[in-house]
């Protein structure tokens, strides 16, 4: 029985290979487009196979038919070791690609490879396979021999597929670039790869400048937007516009090129211009509802909401991002004045990222007409139908009470919350919040220290019960023990500063305190913040310093009780 493969594969499947091309519900392929059974570019040439290997392929053949491709990638597979035949090795990868088998696709391109040296798809093949097992500098050596060829080397891949490794890999693996481009130093893509690896090896300066000072980068599309990407990493997105512009230009066709200028219009708050370009690719391609919805949003940011919502109820009759088109059709009903009709768009909203955002919606249009118990009916029901979100659900409903100053109901369902979820760090938490201000600092204390015994590193829980120590009691020493482990675990939060600086100043250190102060304010310039570092300033004679401060604030927040308590006490005056 020595006869080739292929006519064999003809008589017997009436097509052979393409009785392995998957349907439409099979499972798409993450790299290669083709199907495992993609017919080669060029004549194949088969070796001759004894009876047992011809069995087997035969076999695969049959299971690929039924779409039994695991039998058929392990056939190929075996055959491919016992055969060393390139095409059956090609064939093998095929599969193991198409079912993302990567060990196998990485066998099999191996053979292949080495079996047909002279192929550039082959070498291509195994040089990608290695790196994406990262094995960088054997991939380097076959991406060096596809070079050799004049074939199409994808150097790209190869340094995105270096973006989650170790620095020293990065690093080794960008010696390899600069030592190819010593031999080939006007190669496009050489020098991409080499500018994603300074991006992603922190260093998007030296990116941009070996982008722009190469020539065989200028008008290509890859290049072209990694330089966007720089631009903007580098905050001078002013300047991405012309060079998307000048692009757009030279490739008007092209979708990528579009749909990165009409985000960078975004970002550079010209929403109108950013409408019209995505306006222009919704029209080049009406089937892409991905654009579509970015249209919405973009809509949305330039407050045109009839256009807005036209778009968001398009999306929704092709069942197109169903959930998000109705979250934020509620939001566009609500500015248009509909809060009914917004109430039944958010009610729409299914699990998923905008389901809770959706109810915190309901929650506060309810909550602001004074519609309280048909809240609490709404949530309580979401409760019921979703219960992996009631926990969330009952925080979203006791801050909505707390807003309105609606303590007692608010303490009524954390209590009824934290019977049926005992041992929740959040409903605790917030139980504790609430207990201060009923100023029930022993059941806040109470709570907050369960937390701190299970969960040690909590920082929030440290730094709550640690000012509340050094705000309502003399217990000062305590609280700077707990503020400063807080303080160890996020040094850098500006409200565990505030909390610092403050116990400081209940200890008498005024220097320290208004240092801390200080630079709470400047990372968060709150109002409770400007009110402790004003009164650091003012305990140091710096009256009129500490005015300017809490004037500033209540210019910002008008409302702030605190800040009008503060002026009261030390000036007579709610205001300044």
């Amino acid at each position: 029985m020595n006869r080739s493969f292929a006519l064999l594969a003809a008589l017997a499947f009436i097509g052979g290979c393409q009785s392995m091309a998957p349907t439409s519900t099979d499972k798409p392929s993450t790299e290669d487009t083709r199907s495992p059974a993609a017919a080669p570019a060029k004549p194949q040439v088969y070796g001759s196979f004894d009876e047992e290997t011809l069995y087997s392929l035969l076999v695969a053949e049959l299971a690929g038919q039924r779409n039994r491709f695991d039998l058929a990638l392990g056939n190929y597979v075996q055959q491919a070791n016992a055969t060393q035949d390139p095409a059956v090795a090609e064939r093998a990868f095929r599969i193991a690609e198409y079912l993302g088998a990567e060990q196998a696709a990485l066998d099999s391109a191996m053979i292949w490879a080495t079996n047909a040296p002279d192929n550039l798809d082959a070498q291509r093949a195994a040089a990608i396979q290695l790196a994406r097992a990262g094995n960088y500098d054997e991939s380097m050596t076959y991406m060096e021999k596809v070079l050799q060829g004049q074939g199409d080397t994808h150097f790209d891949f190869l340094a995105l597929s270096a973006a989650e490794t170790d620095p020293d890999t990065r690093a080794g693996l960008l010696q390899s670039f600069e030592r190819l481009l010593t031999k080939y130093p006007a190669n496009g893509q050489l020098l991409f790869g080499k500018a994603l690896l300074l991006q992603q090896d922190g260093r998007p300066q030296e990116a941009l400048q070996l982008l722009e000072d190469q020539p065989a980068t200028t008008d290509e599309v890859a290049p072209l937007l990694l330089r966007v990407r720089l631009l903007q990493s580098l905050k001078r997105g002013d300047e991405a516009v012309p060079l998307l512009e000048k692009a757009l230009r030279q490739h008007p066709d092209d979708k990528r090129v579009r749909l990165t200028y009409a985000r960078v219009l975004v970002e550079e708050g010209r929403m109108d211009d950013a409408k019209r370009e995505f306006s222009a690719l919704v029209q080049q391609f009406p089937d892409d509802d991905d654009l579509r919805f970015s249209l919405a949003l973009v809509s949305m940011e330039a407050s045109a909401w009839p256009e807005a919502r036209s778009y968001l109820q398009e999306l929704i009759e092709r069942g197109s991002h169903v959930d998000a088109a109705h979250f934020n059709l509620g939001r566009v009903l609500e500015q248009l004045g509909d809060s009914d009709s917004a109430l039944v768009e958010y009610s729409l909203v299914g699990p998923g990222n905008d389901y809770l955002p959706a109810q915190v919606r309901q929650a506060e249009i309810l909550f602001d007409q004074k519609r309280y118990d048909e809240a609490s009916a709404r949530l309580a029901k979401a409760r019921d139908e979703q219960p992996d979100y009631a926990i969330q659900l009952y925080l979203i409903e006791s801050e909505s009470l707390s807003k309105r100053q609606l303590q007692d109901r608010a303490w009524t369902l954390m209590q009824q919350a934290l019977k049926q979820y005992p041992d929740d760090s959040d409903l605790l938490y917030t139980r504790a919040m609430l207990a201060e201000k009923r100023n029930d600092l022993a059941q806040l204390e109470k709570d907050l220290r369960l937390i701190i015994q299970r969960e040690p590193d909590n920082a929030m829980a440290l730094n709550a019960l640690g000012y509340t120590l050094a705000d309502r009691t003399t217990r000062f020493e305590e609280a700077r023990q707990l503020i400063e482990q807080a303080h160890q675990l996020n040094p850098q939060d500006p409200a565990i500063l505030d909390s610092l600086g403050w116990v400081n100043y209940r200890l008498g250190n005024l220097d320290e305190a208004e240092r801390l102060l200080r630079q709470a304010l400047q990372q968060f310039p709150d109002h409770e913040v400007a009110a402790h570092l004003g009164e650091v300033l003012w305990a140091q004679g710096k009256q009129k310093e500490a005015k300017k401060i809490w004037s500033d604030a209540l210019k910002a927040q008008p409302d702030s009780p605190v800040l009008r308590e503060t002026l009261q006490r030390h000036s007579g005056s709610e205001t300044p």
